[in-house]
């Protein structure tokens, strides 16, 4: 499948600020399941330098650095991706990987340890009872047990909308029965890591209904399956991830895959009469079938 995708990202602050090194995460995942064919960066005021970098887990991400005041911050992102995942049953895993609890060789065991450690390693204990009952279901297969863990906590969590803030506590998303696709994300990640599997937190995009005027962006879940790689599950919507998501980055810790991350202050001292900073931020997201079907090289501006 292929998509254009517009966001901007709004930022409007109550005096004059000035704006200190932002990371920009808006870049969609170019991998053997994803080709990205154009990217455009568009930001206002002008950044003084922008630095593309590959950060520490492949991600792709922008770095912005400002040398003036504003009241407004205004980053618009436009990307034409090609999704290509499309036959999500196909796994094979390695024979020793088949059934839980793994026993990784070393070589896995020692590159999965990022992504084996809990978000709440304190209240790990309210949700191991739920990684007992699905392991308990599915005998111990690996792969059923994913499977069922997404459809279970699909069927027994409501969804909701929450546009800012940390994803919940799993403990606390389990306990109330409802959160949002980062929360649901987050909670899924911990259960899995109950079993030992590894897994990592995806920031992207999904398709969805296309004829929404309001969309937002989406979270979801990667799960290391030695033989298959990684691979996507939806517990907002119950879905294993195809061909209608679009990944922009995947980190082990979920705050290093905020879409636009940095910091601003005032441009007065306190005894300037300096006011504590008030912002609003506003996002406009459209995503559409890119119906172009011939060939299109990849390019990149940032400006």
């Amino acid at each position: 499948m292929r998509y254009k995708i517009c966001h901007t990202t709004t930022y409007t602050y109550n005096q004059p600020v000035i704006l200190k090194p932002h990371i920009l995460r808006l870049s969609p995942r170019c991998d053997g399941t994803q080709k990205l064919h154009s990217f455009t960066l568009d930001v206002e005021p002008k950044p003084t330098s922008i630095s593309e970098i590959i950060e520490l887990e492949g991600n792709a991400i922008a770095k912005l650095w400002f040398n003036t005041s504003t009241e407004q911050l205004a980053i618009s992102a436009t990307s034409v991706v090609e999704t290509c995942r499309t036959d999500p049953d196909n796994i094979q895993l390695e024979p020793w990987a088949t059934q839980l609890p793994i026993d990784y060789p070393s070589y896995w065991l020692s590159q999965l340890q990022p992504y084996q450690q809990f978000y709440d390693p304190l209240l790990v204990d309210a949700i191991k009872q739920l990684a007992q009952d699905i392991y308990q279901q599915v005998k111990g297969d690996t792969v059923n047990f994913v499977k069922t863990l997404n459809q279970h906590l699909y069927s027994h969590c409501k969804p909701q909308y929450r546009e800012k803030g940390a994803p919940w506590s799993p403990s606390k998303t389990w306990q109330l029965k409802r959160g949002s696709c980062r929360d649901l994300a987050v909670l899924f990640m911990d259960v899995c890591r109950v079993m030992g599997l590894g897994a990592r937190f995806v920031s992207g995009y999904q398709e969805g209904n296309l004829e929404r005027s309001q969309r937002y962006l989406h979270a979801w879940v990667e799960i290391y399956l030695p033989g298959a790689g990684w691979q996507g599950y939806d517990p907002n919507q119950g879905v294993v991830v195809t061909d209608r998501h679009i990944p922009l980055v995947a980190c082990a810790i979920p705050r290093y895959a905020a879409p636009i991350s940095g910091a601003i202050a005032t441009t007065k001292s306190v005894g300037e009469g300096a006011r504590k900073i008030e912002s609003d931020m506003k996002i406009n997201l459209s995503i559409a079938r890119d119906e172009y079907s011939g060939f299109q090289s990849e390019t990149i501006h940032l400006s």
